[in-house]
């Protein structure tokens, strides 16, 4: 019996353990690989993880913040290699193009930031994604305080005719990537 992470209640659904373990171990694999080695394991890949469910299976939380630590350390690692055979200044220039592109799209007005559902499909609510771009206008023009896990945790409510979720998902990963490749 695996005790890497608490399990949820035998009646409470948690992630599918096998499937926890198992990409572990192919992280395991792939940090500790040779510099020249290819996986498909990284920072992204690490973030975009999902799981099945099953009753008793892994206390999603616990597995969640094994993951960012995970996804951090990662992150970490690629930044390195990139200094090491493009140099530090390669990789500035890319996280400012990254972060010049984020604010070019959160410099539209407020309501028009993103492309709406239609009136009866949900999306994110446009007040409480524009009040969030807001602040992320703050990090980067005005270096105003704001962690990774704020933008990672950050929950919109759901409208119809909201904005499209996948486009303010994307632009969130975006801004996590500028992030930590600037830690």
């Amino acid at each position: 019996m695996s005790t890497t992470f608490p399990r949820s209640r035998k009646s409470r659904p948690g992630y599918n353990i096998d499937q926890v373990e198992d990409f572990l171990e192919e992280a395991r694999r792939a940090y500790s690989a040779d510099r020249g080695d290819l996986s498909v394991v990284n920072a992204a890949s690490i973030r975009h993880m999902a799981f099945g469910m099953q009753k008793g299976g892994y206390s999603t939380s616990h597995v969640d913040a094994a993951l960012e630590r995970l996804e951090d350390a990662f992150a970490a690692r690629e930044r390195e290699r990139a200094f090491a055979t493009s140099g530090d200044a390669a990789w500035y220039a890319q996280a400012r193009n990254s972060a010049q592109q984020i604010l070019d799209r959160l410099a539209r007005p407020a309501g028009q930031r993103f492309n709406r559902t239609g009136p009866f499909t949900a999306g994110y609510d446009r007040k409480d994604v524009d009040a969030f771009a807001d602040r992320l206008v703050g990090y980067f023009q005005n270096g105003k305080p704001m962690s990774v896990d704020q933008v990672r945790m950050v929950v919109f409510r759901p409208r119809k005719g909201g904005y499209n979720e996948t486009q303010v998902d994307l632009l969130l990963d975006a801004v996590i990537d500028v992030m930590l490749a600037v830690r």
